[in-house]
């Protein structure tokens, strides 16, 4: 049922893409609506000429608790935690939270596929996309987004009953909802965002709101190979396909792999999708995204063609291992995606080649132990920068009698890791830019963070 904001008095808190999208929204749906961000208005200048339009009341340089005695509604960006003094103040006084994808699903007239994890989000929602687009025939239409590019709430109006969403949803924005896509994936639960949870238990809580909302005419798609991710079949309401690399047990519908064949199963018959050499993305946790993505495609009934069609010819998303140059025999990739150890694990197991690993940033507390093992094992030189480089260093540790010989660099920064790594890597070995950390300390986002990697690697002669 779609709300009626108008005259509503809302509170937005962060002027990122998220806020000013709320916030157009809004004051198109005749709210009154206050802007509220930390910075000073001076380096807000971009945001409110964007929002010049719109009767928008901007107050910046802090988070007054104040504001809150004058509003109906407290909408809250991806961004902000909800451990701030002004959001727990409103959680004291019982102002009603939300963001801007729960307003996007009270709002949007057509069926949405939601997707969530701790990794693969982008990637197999994309997949998705592309197989909803191969297999809509107009005037039906294929809108993707969410967690990526602009926020679909910019464009719900345009979308039509007979349209379909893919939508990707982070813990972030799944904390605050109270709706549920009609078919709903959780791809991986693994430990991330703790330094924003705080505990693993809070995160997956976040992350299960995607089915807690379902109803028994709604489809849920788990990974029954993850252990985080299979924990929630206990919250299904409706119907369960799943995928795995290996067939499911007799019974569970869902995708697997034999004989280097996608296959899909109803639970009774299987049939074969289309050979694994269809999937061009590196790495056994793409094989997964694409196993993720045609379990979808059979929850929304798509053809077997556009679920081939969805992942032929698809090299990848920007920042996730992501082939930058090969220069001197070298093989340059970023992985700026890489925020948590969990994916530069991931990342590691694609490579069989010798490997130059860069990794760094702000750290999430999250543990390195994991990864610092695999190190050992395949990495032969290590570079480590920004904020989180002692903590990466201590965590791995020293050379021990007996082990595979590696080399460990501190540096600065991405620039100075980049100039070390170039001096270390030797023809047929790959770079692997997998920061494991943030981008915090030294860039807006790990977009920025790679753009400027791509930048650096290219520039090298």
């Amino acid at each position: 049922m779609m709300r009626n904001w108008s005259n509503q008095r809302v509170l937005i808190l962060g002027a990122a893409r998220q806020g000013l999208s709320m916030a157009r929204f809004l004051a198109t749906h005749h709210a009154h609506v206050i802007l509220n961000d930390q910075r000073p208005a001076e380096a807000l200048e971009k945001e409110r000429q964007l929002l010049s339009p719109w009767p928008i009341r901007w107050v910046t340089g802090g988070h007054p608790l104040e504001l809150l005695d004058e509003v109906d509604w407290v909408c809250i960006s991806g961004g902000v935690p909800l451990t701030l003094p002004l959001v727990v103040e409103a959680k004291k006084r019982g102002l009603p939270l939300t963001n801007d994808s729960q307003i996007f699903m009270e709002e949007v007239p057509c069926p949405v596929i939601g997707i969530t994890g701790s990794a693969g989000k982008t990637t197999t929602t994309t997949l998705v996309g592309r197989m909803a687009q191969a297999a809509l025939q107009p005037p039906r239409r294929a809108w993707v987004g969410g967690n990526i590019g602009t926020p679909l709430i910019d464009r719900v109006t345009e979308i039509q009953p007979h349209d379909l969403v893919v939508l990707e949803l982070s813990s972030f924005q799944l904390e605050l909802m109270t709706r549920s896509p009609q078919v709903a994936a959780v791809l991986n639960i693994t430990p991330n965002h703790l330094d924003r949870h705080q505990t693993m238990e809070a995160y997956t809580a976040a992350k299960a709101n995607i089915l807690h909302f379902q109803s028994k005419e709604d489809v849920a798609i788990l990974n029954r190979e993850d252990a985080g991710a299979w924990g929630l079949h206990t919250h299904i309401k409706g119907r369960l396909i799943t995928f795995g690399i290996r067939p499911p047990s007799a019974g569970m519908a869902g995708t697997f792999i034999r004989e280097d064949t996608f296959y899909a199963t109803d639970g009774y018959r299987e049939r074969p999708l289309f050979p694994v050499t269809v999937n061009q993305l590196r790495g056994e946790h793409n094989l997964l995204n694409a196993l993720a993505a045609c379990a979808i495609g059979l929850a929304a009934e798509f053809p077997d063609g556009a679920l081939r069609a969805g992942i032929e010819g698809f090299r990848g998303v920007a920042h996730r291992l992501e082939l930058v140059r090969e220069w001197k025999g070298v093989r340059w990739y970023n992985d700026s995606i890489a925020t948590a150890p969990e994916r530069t694990l991931a990342a590691l197991r694609s490579f069989h080649e010798p490997v130059v690993l860069m990794l760094g940033g702000r750290d999430k507390a999250l543990p390195w132990d994991d990864l610092a093992r695999m190190i050992h094992e395949r990495v032969d030189h290590v570079i480590v920068f920004g904020e989180a480089a002692e903590k990466i260093r201590r965590a791995i540790g020293p050379l021990k009698e007996g082990t595979r010989p590696y080399s460990l660099q501190v540096c600065s920064g991405v620039e100075d890791a980049v100039r070390a790594a170039a001096q270390v890597a030797s023809p047929g070995s790959v770079v692997l830019f997998s920061p494991g950390g943030t981008s915090f300390d030294e860039f807006k986002d790990f977009e920025e963070r790679g753009e400027r990697f791509r930048q650096w690697v290219k520039a090298l002669s």
